[in-house]
């Protein structure tokens, strides 16, 4: 039973990162109804950018984060307006947009190695930590809950979920800003008519997402001791399989379906031996489930056309 418990535990924390970025992803879907390819790649930009001034400038990582988060917010809307919106729009190919999403997938992960390293490097953790032979960073303190042994990883990565779920949930229902968003989300062209700046609107989308995702990322690199250039491509996978279970268009079904995912990843690790080193199929075999039986996903909802 304690080892039982310990794998949903395990489970929970990294269910913490999934949720994070798939917030990330049904952010920018829920305001342009794009599936941004490229998030994994923005974070994990982010992410070294969290590790250069931790390394280079002695910066606390809890003054790094909001550092971080910052500047990948005005990087977002960056990109939003000078690689998205040019290709984006009525009359325009879809198409264009992915070749723009994969062209980033690919230059920022190339950038990133090119600016800060193409190496594995210590991510300093936000939380209490016991000094580890051999790990520079040191490894995370355990807390007895309940009699079991929980890592204070576990603990910070679910708190940092919740946090983020209020801060959305306030955004979203009970700011005049959020009322816009939410309004541009639904129709673009009725928002417009009713004096709301769509453009300003999506680019505050993308500028939520990539602050969502350097978060993310910054935590996911804590969790694992070190940042390297392979680190948000798995993780973008899960996060995927994530949305995909509780609906693109839906920030609950995105946190339910991160936690879910998660779990089920780790009981695959640690009861089915048959899948040892291929837990991937897990989340693949998610989609493709979600995609058979329920394609709007579990908190998705269903779009209906009138003729």
């Amino acid at each position: 039973m304690d080892l039982f418990v310990s794998f949903i535990l395990n489970g929970i924390g990294n269910g913490a990162i999934y949720a994070s970025v798939a917030l990330a992803l049904v952010l920018i879907f829920r305001t342009t109804g794009l599936l941004n390819l490229a998030q994994g790649e923005m974070a994990l930009f982010s992410t070294y950018f969290a590790w250069w001034l931790t390394s280079s400038f002695g910066m606390s990582i809890f003054l790094a984060i909001p550092v971080t988060i910052v500047a990948s917010m005005a990087g977002g809307a960056a990109i939003e307006r000078t690689l998205i919106r040019p290709v984006y729009g009525p009359g325009k190919s879809q198409l264009n947009v992915l070749i723009v999403m994969l062209g980033m997938f690919l230059a920022l992960n190339a950038l990133a190695q090119l600016l800060f390293s193409d190496q594995a490097e210590p991510m300093p953790k936000p939380w209490p930590t016991n000094s580890s032979a051999g790990d520079p960073t040191g490894s995370s303190q355990i807390v007895e809950v309940l009699g079991q042994r929980i890592s204070w990883a576990t603990i910070a990565l679910a708190i940092a979920l919740v946090v983020e779920c209020v801060v959305l949930y306030v955004l979203f229902q009970r700011t005049k800003l959020g009322l816009k968003l939410r309004a541009v989300a639904n129709n673009t062209e009725s928002a417009r008519l009713v004096g709301i700046n769509s453009s300003a609107m999506l680019m505050l989308g993308w500028a939520l997402s990539a602050g969502l995702g350097a978060f993310a990322g910054t935590l996911a690199a804590s969790a694992r001791g070190s940042v390297n250039p392979g680190l948000m491509a798995i993780i973008l996978v899960y996060a995927f399989s994530a949305a995909a279970l509780g609906g693109f268009d839906s920030p609950v079904g995105a946190v339910v379906g991160g936690m879910v995912v998660a779990i089920a990843e780790a009981l695959t690790i640690g009861y089915v031996d048959a899948l040892s080193g291929i837990e991937l199929v897990v989340p693949f075999g998610i989609i493709l489930l979600v995609l058979l039986v329920r394609p709007q996903g579990l908190f998705g909802r269903r779009e209906v056309e009138r003729v």
